[in-house]
């Protein structure tokens, strides 16, 4: 199966440059078009979208409350958000993570890039640029908390596997990445990931990042623990 991808931006010709590339894929497929956020969500619903590639900046209802209200929608649990935009670094980063978006690139990003974070995140994973992570930390650093500040209540209800896990998950690893320096199989490491996102209410990955740089579990300059 194809897999199902709705473009959300207010500029036709960058939803052209980016349903040539996509429909240009075996696997993939640019099911609608939408011009603001109240069409993203409406058609991430009736297009039965797998992922949803939203623009930040757009008429009518952002980037950000469309993704809000995705995420809020449990008919729409299995849509996944890669948002794209122009500035990787500003305060977006967070709050695009905070809404729920499972990814975050920049518009200029490589067609073989784009269609990797598409394939990520339709799986399930978290896909975040190098330099979004590294304006994610920095704005944690300077004390931005737009969203839920102060500790997450379920924090206490991890183990402490799922705690190591959650910490290896904010330094970028993969559950085959987790698994190797765990030596566990990757659906235990997957496992251990899944259940520490049900302990503490979030919908995928890149939302546990946030989470751990929020509550002090990495910070700045943290190597992997040994």
């Amino acid at each position: 199966m194809s897999i199902r991808v709705v473009l959300a931006d207010d500029q036709a010709l960058i939803r052209a440059g980016f349903k040539m590339i996509i429909d240009s894929e075996p696997g993939f497929e640019v099911v609608a078009e939408a011009a603001d956020g109240k069409q993203a969500v409406e058609l991430a619903r009736t297009a039965r979208a797998d992922v949803v590639l939203m623009d930040i900046r757009m008429p009518r209802m952002d980037g950000l409350e469309a993704t809000r209200r995705i995420g809020a929608d449990d008919n729409l649990a299995g849509v996944r958000v890669l948002v794209l935009t122009t500035f990787e670094n500003d305060d977006n980063v967070v709050l695009a993570l905070q809404a729920g978006a499972s990814g975050f690139l920049g518009k200029g990003v490589a067609p073989e890039d784009l269609l990797h974070a598409i394939r990520v995140v339709a799986g399930g994973e978290a896909l975040l640029s190098p330099k979004a992570t590294r304006g994610l930390v920095s704005r944690f650093l300077t004390g931005l908390r737009p969203e839920h500040p102060g500790p997450v209540p379920g924090l206490n209800l991890l183990t402490e596997r799922e705690r190591e896990i959650l910490v290896l998950v904010a330094h970028g690893l993969s559950n085959d990445d987790i698994a190797e320096r765990l030596y566990v199989s990757p659906l235990t490491a997957k496992t251990h990931v899944n259940r520490a996102m049900t302990k503490l209410n979030v919908r995928d990955r890149a939302q546990l990042v946030v989470l751990a740089y929020q509550n002090g579990l990495v910070r700045q300059g943290d190597a992997l623990p040994e």
